[in-house]
């Protein structure tokens, strides 16, 4: 059997984002490093923040009252690709 870990990261609030974008330039892009496997940011992929809204999430049997959060969507960087046909 695999060895197992806690992983419990300390997840960011609305508020800690607006004191960390309180000297950034408004124009300034924002990078969003992605681990490469919980915990472990050495070969990070970076994404670029492309959009945030709230989004509702809906349980999976219907019952109970949807949940609202705040997300923010990542994109790849701007450059040229293969294009995957499946």
């Amino acid at each position: 059997m695999a060895d197992m870990f806690e992983h419990a990261p300390h997840v960011w609030t609305a508020g800690r984002l607006r004191s960390a974008l309180a000297e950034v330039a408004d124009d300034a892009p924002i990078h969003i490093g992605v681990a490469d496997e919980p915990g472990r940011f050495e070969g990070y992929e970076e994404f670029m923040l492309v959009g945030a809204e709230p989004v509702e999430l809906v349980g999976d049997d219907g019952a109970a009252a949807p949940q609202v959060q705040f997300t923010l969507f990542a994109d790849a960087k701007a450059g040229r690709y293969h294009l995957h046909l499946d």
